[in-house]
């Protein structure tokens, strides 16, 4: 196919960096991370948009699209330091859940083959099934462990009489064999969904689950700990996925089931940012944003920040693993920030993608 850049607008690329053609081999064939569009919204059980949220959140900045953005906290240039290209939207096809869902698996199996991170756009949450599948089709299946923020548990059985839908994409996971539910962590979770059937079959399938009282009492900084010691127990990598409403309404408006009482953004980025420098991230997705519910591109810009962030720090984390470094955030910040590794702190280094 040829490349269509954008499905729902003009074709521009990631913050500028360099586009690439999914059929063409060659275009990334020594790319670090490859930026997917899943412009894919036939998931939604509330409010749709999320077609568009790939457009939004390649776009949102303040800053020229000159496909380079120098993090002040970690001294990498994501866009830079590492190869990273843009394959534009992956065609999908509103009414044929079945049909969008194994393109884009294909599309992030191809690049996963091709021994690049894929960073998919989402889209609602309906997607993380083919994406997460995509990375474990290559790398192994229940070899992957997967790291899911989010408001929701996404593990529903038959919602609305499909077994496909964006509150079903981790139960699918686990039954395929994909990804091990006593390695699936789940941060942010609040609210009124789902019930006890459901909370039932999550825990006969040992998920581990941090919902937001617990992280409020313990601190998300202790809970990340432990999730990132099972994350990485018999794993040779680890999938990140972020749905932007884990984000409280009051910093990602832009979604299709906003539920209050989530993080902050600057709780969510620290996070985000800290899983990238710690664990062996092999596959990003980041879903949910809806831009007609956004309000000053509040939601796309958090979005695109998530984005940013997760680069900015695999880029710190593969230079500290070159040079013998490790960045430290205590350090002022016209120091360069790195100190020394200790002998017998390079533990998963190894196994980056």
């Amino acid at each position: 196919m040829t490349r269509i850049g954008n499905l729902f607008g003009p074709d521009f690329t990631f913050l500028g960096v360099p586009a690439a053609d999914l059929d063409d081999p060659d275009s990334y064939a020594s790319a670090d991370v490859v930026i997917i569009g899943a412009p894919f919204d036939g998931g939604v059980s509330h409010r749709s948009g999320a077609r568009f949220g790939p457009q939004a959140i390649r776009g949102t900045d303040y800053l020229p699209h000159d496909g380079s953005r120098p993090s002040l906290a970690l001294r990498t240039d994501g866009l830079r330091d590492l190869r990273v290209v843009d394959v534009g939207d992956v065609e999908v096809y509103a009414g044929d859940i079945e049909r969008s869902l194994q393109t884009i698996r294909t599309a992030v199996a191809r690049v996963a083959a091709a021994g690049a991170i894929p960073v998919v756009l989402g889209g609602d949450h309906s997607i993380t099934y083919a994406d997460a599948s995509g990375v474990a089709e290559v790398l192994g299946a229940g070899r992957v462990s997967l790291i899911h923020f989010d408001a929701h548990a996404d593990t529903g059985d038959v919602e609305f009489g499909s077994l496909w839908g964006h509150g079903q994409p981790m139960r699918r996971l686990i039954e395929a064999g994909a990804v091990r539910g006593d390695r699936f962590l789940q941060i942010g979770l609040r609210g009124y969904w789902p019930g006890p059937q459901t909370l039932g079959w999550m825990a006969d399938q040992r998920m581990r689950s941090y919902e937001m009282t617990e992280i409020e009492h313990r601190g998300l900084a202790t809970c990340l700990t432990e999730a990132f010691a099972i994350a990485t127990d018999e794993c040779d990598g680890v999938f990140l996925s972020v749905d932007i409403d884990v984000a409280d309404p009051a910093h990602a408006p832009g979604t299709g089931t906003p539920e209050p009482g989530g993080l902050s953004a600057r709780a969510l980025l620290d996070a985000v940012r800290r899983i990238c420098l710690e664990l062996p991230v092999v596959g990003v997705d980041v879903v949910e944003v809806s831009p007609p519910f956004d309000h000053a591109d509040i939601t796309a810009a958090l979005a695109n920040r998530v984005v940013l962030e997760a680069l900015s720090a695999i880029a710190r984390r593969r230079r500290d693993a070159q040079t013998g470094t490790r960045w430290d955030p205590a350090l002022p910040l016209l120091d360069d920030r790195v100190a020394p590794i200790p002998e017998g702190h390079l533990r998963g280094h190894s196994h980056d993608h």
